[in-house]
């Protein structure tokens, strides 16, 4: 069946005129909001008269600043994350209210935050606005937005960071309850995106769960979306958080002392409250500006016990094993989509002196236990 694009005339950079609109409680039901500003979006719903809609030829939009945007032009994304992580269909026409972040996809959009409010695109379905630098071949054009304006309450412009329950620089109150001994934290890791390593973490946290364990799971990195907290929730940890949830729609290009801060706030916040083991996603690939910079970082072996590798192939494995092994981790095993191949698995176990198991190998509570242990 034929897909006709949905589209909407956009007005010239000439044509837009300063905004300053208020919101009455008919538009905030409206406005179609997404997982990475749910916490603005739950504040927005209780008290709409305390926010207004402002746009002014000066303002320059940084990361997190929440934008309330039209849709013009579906593209590769036509589904916007709810708050609660629903895929929500979108229309041209629509509002929509999305932060403005960079983003690093190799196979999707490498994208960067606008210098102005002109037209954006919308480069993740969790909810992220930017500018398309780059794009990967195989994929359609992003969604087009047209934004109305920064959301702005008591005369400042919204950031994810103002509503964000919490902040790398203040501990929240279950920290204070955390023992002298922290339990054992292992970081998984991946050759690049689509590697398998949510996944392997789901599963090295269910067989974790299935030995009697409590465990915390976090995503340190990456960009927000509420895909892979609900999977480590249904894996069974009974504490989960992520990068949003201290008020950052995505870390690419976020500044190294934040970034350095904000992985060992998240260690420390998910070692609080009884978890006697800490799981921990660092996204994208050992390649990945971010993730190189912290994985050579001596704080890196500090916090993290072991590191657990999903690769897609076994030629990803042994690089991986090699740049691993000689920033001074204690790689525990291999694991994630090479793994799903027997004869993969076999070519990758023959070039490794780690380990590789199956990912869903790790659901199984003696294999997940053996992993907390170091070598």
């Amino acid at each position: 069946m034929a897909v006709i694009a949905e589209t909407l005339p956009v007005q010239s950079t000439a044509a837009r005129r300063d905004v300053q609109q208020r919101i009455d409680a008919a538009r905030a039901r409206a406005i179609r909001a997404a997982y990475t500003t749910r916490f603005v979006a739950a504040e927005l719903q209780r008290n709409p008269q305390d926010f207004q809609i402002v746009r002014r030829a000066q303002m320059v939009p940084v990361p997190g600043d929440v934008v309330i945007a039209t849709v013009t032009e579906l593209g590769k994304h036509k589904h916007l994350q709810s708050p609660a992580s629903r895929r929500q269909l979108i229309f041209a026409g629509q509002e929509i209210m999305v932060a403005y972040g960079h983003r690093y996809a190799p196979d999707q959009f490498l994208a960067h935050v606008p210098q102005d409010l002109g037209p954006c695109q919308l480069v993740a379905g969790g909810g992220v606005a930017s500018e398309v630098i780059e794009q990967h071949a195989s994929i359609d054009q992003a969604t087009q937005l047209e934004p109305v304006g920064l959301l702005v309450r008591h005369g400042k412009v919204v950031n994810l960071l103002d509503f964000a329950p919490l902040d790398i620089n203040n501990d929240s109150p279950r920290t204070a309850d955390t023992g002298a001994v922290r339990p054992p934290v292992i970081a998984v890791l991946g050759t690049s995106m689509n590697s398998g390593k949510s996944t392997t973490l789901g599963c090295l946290v269910n067989g974790l769960v299935n030995a009697g364990m409590s465990v915390a799971a976090g995503k340190a990195t990456g960009t927000g979306a509420g895909n892979d907290p609900n999977l480590f929730i249904d894996a069974g940890a009974f504490s989960v958080c992520d990068f949003t949830d201290f008020g950052y729609p995505t870390t690419y290009r976020l500044d190294y002392e934040t970034l350095r801060s904000l992985l060992v706030a998240m260690i420390r916040e998910q070692c609080a409250g009884g978890a006697d083991a800490v799981i921990i996603e660092i996204a994208d690939g050992l390649f990945q500006g971010e993730t190189s910079r912290l994985l050579a970082d001596p704080m890196f072996a500090e916090h993290v016990d072991r590191v657990l590798f999903s690769a897609q192939d076994a030629l990803g494995a042994q690089a991986g094993e090699r740049i691993l092994l000689e920033a001074g981790l204690d790689l525990a095993a291999v694991s994630g989509v090479v793994t799903a191949s027997p004869l993969a698995a076999q070519e990758a176990q023959s070039r490794l002196s780690t380990p590789v198991i199956g990912t869903f190998e790790l659901c199984q509570a003696e294999v997940a236990t053996s992993l907390l242990r170091a070598k």
